[in-house]
Parts: C-alpha cells; structure tokens; sequence
C-alpha cells in the first residue's frame, strides 16, 4: 500500500486508513471478531494507519482495537482517536476544555492499553472554550509523550487558522491534519478547507469517502435500503447529506467507470479522492473483510486521469462568491510566469 506524509511533518501514513467506527456496533456495525480479522487484513495489505473515537460504538470500539492491536507491532501503526463529545451527562464530560482533554486522552490510552496515541484529534469546535486552553492543554499531552501529534476534525477554515496561530505564537504543537467529510458527492471543503489545510501544512483526512456506502452502488435501484443497513438506521440524516437526483446519477455514472475498467465501484470512488495530494488518506469503514477488500485496493490502485475529470463534470462543485469573483478577476490580472512558485497560494475551482 501507498504511503503519504501526513502534512508537512514527518510522519508516513497509508493512503487508505483503516476506520473504526463499525467496530461494536450492534446494529450497523461488526463484533469482535470481524474487527479483529479486518485488523489483520488491513495490516497483512500493508496499511499502517488506524483511526478511532472515543465516540464510536459508545467506547466500544476503542475496546476492541486495543484487543485486536495484541501481538501487533505497535512501532509499526499509527493509532488515531479524538476527544470533544460527551460520554455522560455531566457538564464538563464534552468539549475542548483542558479537564475534559486530559480526561479523555487517559481514558482512550486505557481502553486501548496504550501508552501513547500517535495522532490525537479535536473532533470539533468547542464555543465556550478559549482556544488558547485547548491548544495549550494538548501540546502538554505533546510533551509528556501521551500524544505524538495533534489534528482536528470539523473546524471552519479560520478556526484552523486561528489554532495554529495561536500555536505557532507560543511554541505549541500545532495541527498537522484536519479530518473532513469529502466525496464525490460532497465536496464542500474544496472552497476553504482544502486551501486553508495546505496553507498550514496540515494533511486531510476524509471521512464518509463512499458516502456512508452510496457510492459503493449497492442502494442503486433500491427505495428502502435492507435492515442493518447505515442508511435505514440513519436515513433521515444520510438523505439530506447525499441523496438527490444529480448524485444519484453520479453514482451510476461511478459504476459505469467500474464496470469499463473491471475494477469495484468502491475503488473508482476512493481513487477519485486520492488524486489531489492535499489529501493525504481516505478512512475506510467496514463491516467484514470482503467489504473491505475493494477500499484496500485503492491504496495502490490510481484511476486515470480521463475518468477522474468525467466524474468531477458530473457534478461540479458551485463555490460560490468570492471564487466566482476570483475566477474572472485574478487570473485575467496576474500574468503567467514561466513556473508557478512554490509560494502560489491555491484558490477553487481553477487550483
């Protein structure tokens, strides 16, 4: 499996990270023992790169990695978990508070029996904490060895920004990933996110690359997915994320593009992300071996650049003002020089 460093620091990473949330989960997800053998499945391609929360599964899943880690060389992963949701109703059990940080990272570090996690990541904004505290909380995690990295997960652009910043002020650890939601369908982050992450030397990570599973093709066709399923436990939430006509058809157009090069609809959608090098590894979630096996396949496997742009037409992402703006504007304005300095900035939809 491929490897990509994960931003500008120096730390390698498959491009197909292995991700966890199925594990534990009684209805949409895999017991112990599917997790367990897609543990070593995923180790056995060559994949190194591990996520969790302690969200997932209600905790659950941060359980069973840590059993399926057992006899692995923990030298050789890279173990990732997230703190900011609440694990019980008290009021100081969420968000990005230093008790609440430091609380949660040794509760992860236990549940896993581990003695240090390699990527720990805020899994969302808290508006109530100064920024100032959470950042300086995790860089002491940094510095007593529980925590090798620091990333996030779901911040606006200019809270990334502002984090790093105030990091970079004060000699703290500063995010090297943020992990979004991106896909074929969803591709919000391209206006500001994408931009904002290369500007600060931070890799991306995406979650939902298969669209909770649409992109896969398997609901083609299909009014009511089957019990069990993401979309019937979570339908309300995943049909307004991504179910309507135009993604519908992309979604058939996904599967012609795999039927013309023998390869699985999964791997033409993951290998569609993994063309931009701003990202640098696409989670995937699974609930047995055999579903996993085509996402693995992407992380050697490259689509042609011919079929990357027949599906970035289908759907065009619309960014809107002030990229509109730019796009008429600045580039009739900047003359072209004989190479692009390293320094251009990257502004969508003509990066």
């Amino acid at each position: 499996m491929k490897n990509r460093y994960l931003g500008n620091s120096g730390l390698a990473v498959s491009r197909v990270c292995l991700g966890t949330m199925t594990f534990g989960k009684s209805d949409w997800g895999c017991d112990r023992q599917a997790s367990q053998e897609m543990v070593d499945a995923y180790i056995d391609a060559g994949g190194n790169f591990i996520d969790t929360a302690d969200l997932y599964a209600e905790t659950a899943s941060e359980k069973i990695l840590g059993t399926t880690l057992k006899g692995k060389n923990r030298d050789n992963l890279v173990i990732a978990s997230k703190c900011w949701f609440p694990l019980n109703d008290t009021p100081n059990a969420r968000g990005l508070s230093r008790k609440h940080i430091f609380e949660a990272c040794e509760a992860s570090l236990k549940r896993m029996d581990l003695d240090y996690i390699d990527l720990y990541q805020i899994h969302g904004p808290d508006p109530y904490t100064p920024i100032e505290e959470t950042m300086n909380a995790l860089n002491d995690l940094v510095t007593s060895g529980k925590v090798r990295y620091i990333g996030c997960s779901n911040l606006y652009a200019w809270q990334i920004v502002k984090a790093n910043g105030l990091a970079h002020k004060n000699g703290y650890a500063s995010f090297i990933s943020g992990q979004y939601l991106y896909n074929l369908i969803r591709r919000d982050i391209e206006t500001e996110i994408i931009p904002a992450c290369i500007d600060q030397g931070m890799g991306v990570l995406c979650w939902s690359p298969l669209a909770s599973g649409l992109l896969s093709g398997k609901y083609r066709g299909v009014d009511i997915p089957e019990p069990g399923s993401r979309f019937k436990e979570m339908g309300e939430i995943l049909n307004e994320r991504f179910v309507w006509n135009e993604a519908l058809e992309l979604v058939g157009l996904v599967c012609e593009i795999a039927e013309e090069l023998g390869k699985s609809p999964v791997s033409v959608a993951l290998s569609w992300i993994l063309k931009d090098y701003a990202i640098t590894s696409v989670l995937a979630g699974a609930r047995s071996v055999e579903q996993l096996a085509p996402s693995l396949e992407s992380g050697d496997w490259d689509l042609p650049p011919e079929y990357c742009d027949r599906l970035t037409q289908k759907l065009p992402r619309e960014h809107g003002y002030p990229c509109d703006w730019m796009k008429i504007t600045l580039l009739s304005n900047f003359t072209k020089t004989e190479y692009e300095p390293n320094r251009a900035q990257r502004f969508p939809p003509f990066a």
